[in-house]
């Protein structure tokens, strides 16, 4: 390709709002344009990276037994409805209507309209294991897209599902699809790894996360020698050892905390470091339903395995209304001490505290002095935090590390939560009929340029993996018009090319 033919327009000054690496790069290097707030045009320069990529993934899925086909991205209302999803999506779900005012969604994700298709073409176990995939631009109304290709309301996507006819087919299918995405990013000359994860809004029984290390990520990772690693959400926590302490349990004592509301505030004014303190905060989850959860006054509350504890899928903090209806106090002034212990839950941390400090229930008071079994007795203590430093491995008891990481890949074991929910099923050996096991996978092929990027560039610019760069070779000649700097310069160019280079000129 000759440079004075090609589409390719950089810039010198940088984009005001390209926040991060990527963002900042790719709009400079003349590889996307922004047309509105999270929506981009992949101009030829960025589009050569991105073919690059998904026909790496091609023939990796192909490989592993995939079957490429093409869903719609306009999905009716109805479909979401058999699974549940419609309302449970929440708003991110990008909604429409047509004409007649039937309504639609553009799809984030392709679980129903998959599940379907197959309920309707397969009908015997003879005829199973699949695993069908596609190329896609997906959608999702991001509260604040961000980060450019990073967080975009629209984004290329590859997504898989797979239909076994029983746990250990489906098992092994996952495996196979595991070890599959592990060659795509290797051949992508990433460096990642794969980390447990929660499901979410897919659903299913367990997920792997695949995360491109990068300094500049948005998730954490923890991780441990032994080979264990997790996403923050995912992380899990024992017990741990209760602090050794010589100190003996004290009556409980009411002090004035006047316009104190916060841990680091009272903390100061009675001198206690944070460790001594319960966090008592107040979430709301279900139909306005009400509940108190306590961690140690340093660590915070993992929402994730809140939500799971309670199995809903949303929480939120309570508004100051709704905390003074339960506490009967303002915000800020929370404690367990005297409610109900059936509305209280507790983290580990909280178990082993001796003689802690929490709101008591009045305006501009706080309990000193609370010891568990004593003076409260929550309904469950259970692992409901985020690790910080110093955590040990809950298979190993070596210490955690924190490192952080861009995700570019999530495999799913969903088992039958869509099939049964969309009666999808299949005749047995014995001529029964049985809910498909599944198993979805997805990889952000935009995002996984974009975290390219992040994990390799430098004061100069963007340094890619050979494998996915744009152009192997730049000719660059000097005094071009001259014919035989002209001559020399084209035969590089020509036998560059002739030898399978991709060159520009």
């Amino acid at each position: 390709m000759r440079l004075s033919e090609y589409f390719l327009t950089t810039l010198k000054e940088v984009p005001k709002d390209a926040d991060i690496v990527s963002h900042r790069l790719m709009i400079r290097a003349g590889m996307i344009r922004k047309l509105a707030s999270g929506i981009y045009e992949f101009l030829p320069f960025g589009l050569r990276v991105l073919r690059k990529v998904e026909n790496i993934i091609r023939e990796e899925m192909d490989k592993a037994g995939g079957q490429e086909l093409y869903l719609p991205a306009l999905l009716p209302k109805e479909l979401w409805e058999e699974s549940g999803r419609w309302d449970l999506y929440g708003q991110e779900l990008m909604r429409l209507k047509d004409r007649n005012n039937r309504e639609f969604c553009l799809g984030p994700t392709h679980e129903e309209v998959i599940t379907d298709l197959v309920r309707k073409e397969v009908r015997s176990y003879r005829e199973l294991p699949k695993i069908l995939y596609q190329f896609q631009m997906k959608f999702r109304d991001e509260i604040r897209p961000r980060f450019g290709v990073m967080r975009a309301r629209e984004f290329f996507m590859k997504d898989a599902y797979s239909f076994d006819a029983d746990e250990k087919g489906a098992e092994k299918t996952y495996q196979k699809v595991f070890n599959c995405y592990n060659e795509i990013f290797k051949r992508c000359g990433l460096k990642f790894r794969a980390v447990e994860a929660e499901t979410g809004a897919i659903g299913g029984s367990f997920s792997h996360e695949f995360m491109v290390v990068a300094d500049t990520g948005e998730e954490s990772i923890v991780s441990c020698e032994c080979g264990y690693a997790a996403n923050i959400e995912k992380a899990e926590l024992g017990k741990g050892e209760r602090e050794k302490t010589t100190e003996k349990e004290k009556p409980m004592e009411e002090v004035e905390t006047p316009d104190m509301k916060t841990v680091e505030e009272v903390g100061r004014f009675l001198r206690e470091p944070e460790k001594k303190f319960i966090k008592s905060l107040i979430y709301e989850y279900g139909e306005s339903r009400l509940v108190m959860v306590l961690v140690r006054g340093d660590y915070g509350i993992n929402e994730a395995k809140l939500k799971k504890y309670l199995g809903v899928n949303e929480v939120v903090l309570a508004g100051e209304d709704k905390i003074k209806e339960f506490t009967g106090a303002p915000l800020g002034f929370a404690g367990p001490v005297g409610l109900k212990d059936a509305d209280i839950i507790a983290d580990y941390s909280v178990e082993g505290l001796v003689n802690g400090i929490s709101g008591a229930n009045k305006k501009d008071c706080h309990m000193k002095n609370i010891n568990p079994g004593r003076d409260y007795k929550p309904a469950a203590v259970l692992d409901l935090r985020n690790p910080a430093e110093g955590d040990v491995c809950i298979k190993c008891g070596r210490k955690l590390s924190f490192s952080r990481g861009i995700e570019v890949g999530h495999t799913f074991k969903l088992g039958t939560k869509y099939s049964k929910a969309l009666k999808a099923d299949f005749l047995d050996s014995d001529g029964k009929e049985k809910p498909f096991i599944m198993g979805c996978y997805g990889i952000g092929v935009s995002r996984v340029v974009a975290a390219a990027i992040e994990q390799g560039n430098d004061e100069k610019g963007i340094i890619w993996p050979v494998a996915i760069a744009p152009f192997h070779v730049m000719v660059v000649p000097v005094k071009y018009d001259d014919s035989r700097i002209r001559e020399v310069s084209d035969k590089i160019y020509s036998d560059l090319s002739e030898a399978g280079y991709e060159v520009l000129i």
